[in-house]
């Protein structure tokens, strides 16, 4: 038994960190060799991830004490306030 028992997931847990050009890499070669019906699977396995990342983020934002309040005070702005900003910035 020994080493075999182990998954996959174990031995590139256990390895040196992989860049992300190395993963996309190695998506891409695995990629190649799924069935459609596969391919189907992972993409709404990597839909639902990429959703899970995005309503986590948004959590972390709503964490921070009075962003919101100022993102909705930031819209109510009325547009008569803005400023173009190439009157603002002569540099640019």
């Amino acid at each position: 038994m020994g080493t075999m028992d182990n998954s996959p997931i174990q031995d590139t847990e256990s390895a040196e960190p992989m860049s992300v050009t190395d993963l996309q890499s190695q998506l891409n070669d695995l990629l190649k060799q799924l069935s459609p019906e596969r391919l189907r699977v992972l993409t709404d396995f990597a839909a639902y991830l990429a959703n899970a990342e995005s309503e986590s983020a948004t959590q972390e934002l709503l964490e921070i004490p009075g962003l919101l309040e100022r993102v909705k005070q930031n819209q109510a702005t009325p547009k008569n306030q803005y400023k173009d900003w190439r009157n603002l910035r002569s540099d640019v």
